[in-house]
């Protein structure tokens, strides 16, 4: 080759170098200008959709606890690995002014990056859980204890006990995408087909389901529908129905929800008020799908799930019960169930009336105690109420 062709050559790499320069340096512009922009439309949603909360008539935890200061402290952090912003944790309580919270985890980091918001409420919600308060460690106690609350069946028409499970390395569902979805309702899957004993049973998934098995879990009132209008809002419900799925033992007394609200849903019940029956069924489930599966768990706030009303031992207790004397003294009824810590909730579950005067009664306090305490707490509050229900 001739000088003047190497020459020309060179200047050629030269100028193809520069000009891959230039064009990776627009990119570059381009792809950062985007980014503020997205972060400019975060902000300004955030913006116009606190004003609107400020000046509504909301009675949320969000809106009590959501200081100016606390909100201009919060608004441009995001969360490192998933990269969640304020608008993702508080954006249901902004579209629903009538929420009672109004706020979720996103992922199990906003906990800790949000915690200027997250602790407050979880305070307020969980009856003075404060930010230097630790979960204690996880304790079943003796499974032995409970008995059935109504041997005679005059009042208790059943008893349910549930708690809500995370997979460790996954986010929580706005978070999650369409391959996690699948690959965490194979993981789940394969492990409950481990089960064995009363609790073995059946995975249906909802992709895919035939009318017979959709009617079928319809008429046993397993099928959970696609999330409400806060769930909707908070990025919950994407990929419907991917990756969600129902399992229940033969005896339907045992039941998995996989990927509803949160990853896992383990629910174990039976008609009639034998707690104890229903307690150690979960207990013994829930020890042996933590053998094969790790769970997402902290510290400082116990189990993590989706939604900060649901910490802690994440544990629900809870009887359908006919207390027609009680229902008429109301006032006696919330009594007892505030000694007690209990729920008082209508026939099919809040914001529900109780139908014939019977009522959805539960603990309330999940943070703080051990799962024990949280069930008895439970225990004796309706062993009190059968009690005064006797009496009247």
């Amino acid at each position: 080759m001739s000088c003047l062709s190497t020459a020309r050559a060179d200047a050629d790499a030269t100028f193809t170098l520069r000009a891959l320069l230039v064009f990776a340096a627009a990119s570059s512009q381009l792809y950062t200008k985007k980014s503020t922009m997205a972060e400019a439309q975060t902000l300004e949603k955030l913006e116009s959709g606190y004003k609107k909360l400020k000046e509504s008539d909301s009675k949320s935890l969000l809106k009590k606890h959501l200081t100016q200061e606390i909100f201009d402290k919060l608004k441009t952090k995001t969360t490192p690995t998933f990269g969640s912003s304020l608008l993702d944790v508080i954006q249901s309580g902004l579209e629903n002014h009538d929420s009672g919270v109004g706020i979720y985890a996103p992922d199990a980091e906003s906990y800790t990056v949000f915690s200027d918001l997250f602790d407050p409420i979880i305070e307020d919600y969980h009856g003075g859980f404060k930010r230097t308060d630790k979960h204690p460690p996880k304790n079943w106690g003796d499974v032995g204890v409970f008995g059935d609350l109504d041997p005679t069946g005059e009042y208790v028409v059943s008893t349910r006990v549930r708690c809500g499970r995370s997979l460790e390395g996954y986010p929580f569902n706005p978070c999650l995408t369409e391959e996690q979805y699948k690959e965490m309702e194979q993981k789940v899957a394969s492990t409950l087909s481990g089960l064995e004993g009363e609790l073995k049973g059946v995975f249906y998934p909802l992709t895919g389901m035939s009318k017979e098995v959709q009617q079928k879990l319809i008429d046993d009132h397993f099928l959970f529908k696609e999330g409400d209008r806060f769930l909707q809002a908070a990025n919950a419900c994407r990929f419907w129905p991917t990756g969600r799925g129902i399992y229940h033992n033969d005896a339907k007394t045992f039941l998995v929800w996989c990927n509803e609200e949160d990853h896992l849903r383990i629910i174990s019940m039976q008609m009639g008020g034998d707690l104890g029956a229903v307690y150690r069924r979960l207990v013994n489930a829930v020890n042996d799908i933590e053998k094969r599966i790790p769970f997402s768990h902290n510290d400082r706030l116990g189990f993590l799930t989706f939604c900060p009303t649901n910490l802690g031992t994440t544990v629900r207790a809870s009887v359908h019960i006919k207390v027609p004397k009680l229902a008429a003294n109301k006032a006696k009824l919330e009594e007892v169930a505030a000694k007690y810590n209990l729920q008082v909730r209508g026939t099919r579950g809040e914001h529900t009336e109780a139908e014939g005067g019977i009522y959805d009664i539960s603990n309330k306090r999940r943070m703080g105690l051990t799962e024990f305490d949280a069930v008895k707490e439970m225990y004796d509050g309706i062993a009190e109420l059968i009690k005064i229900e006797r009496e009247l």
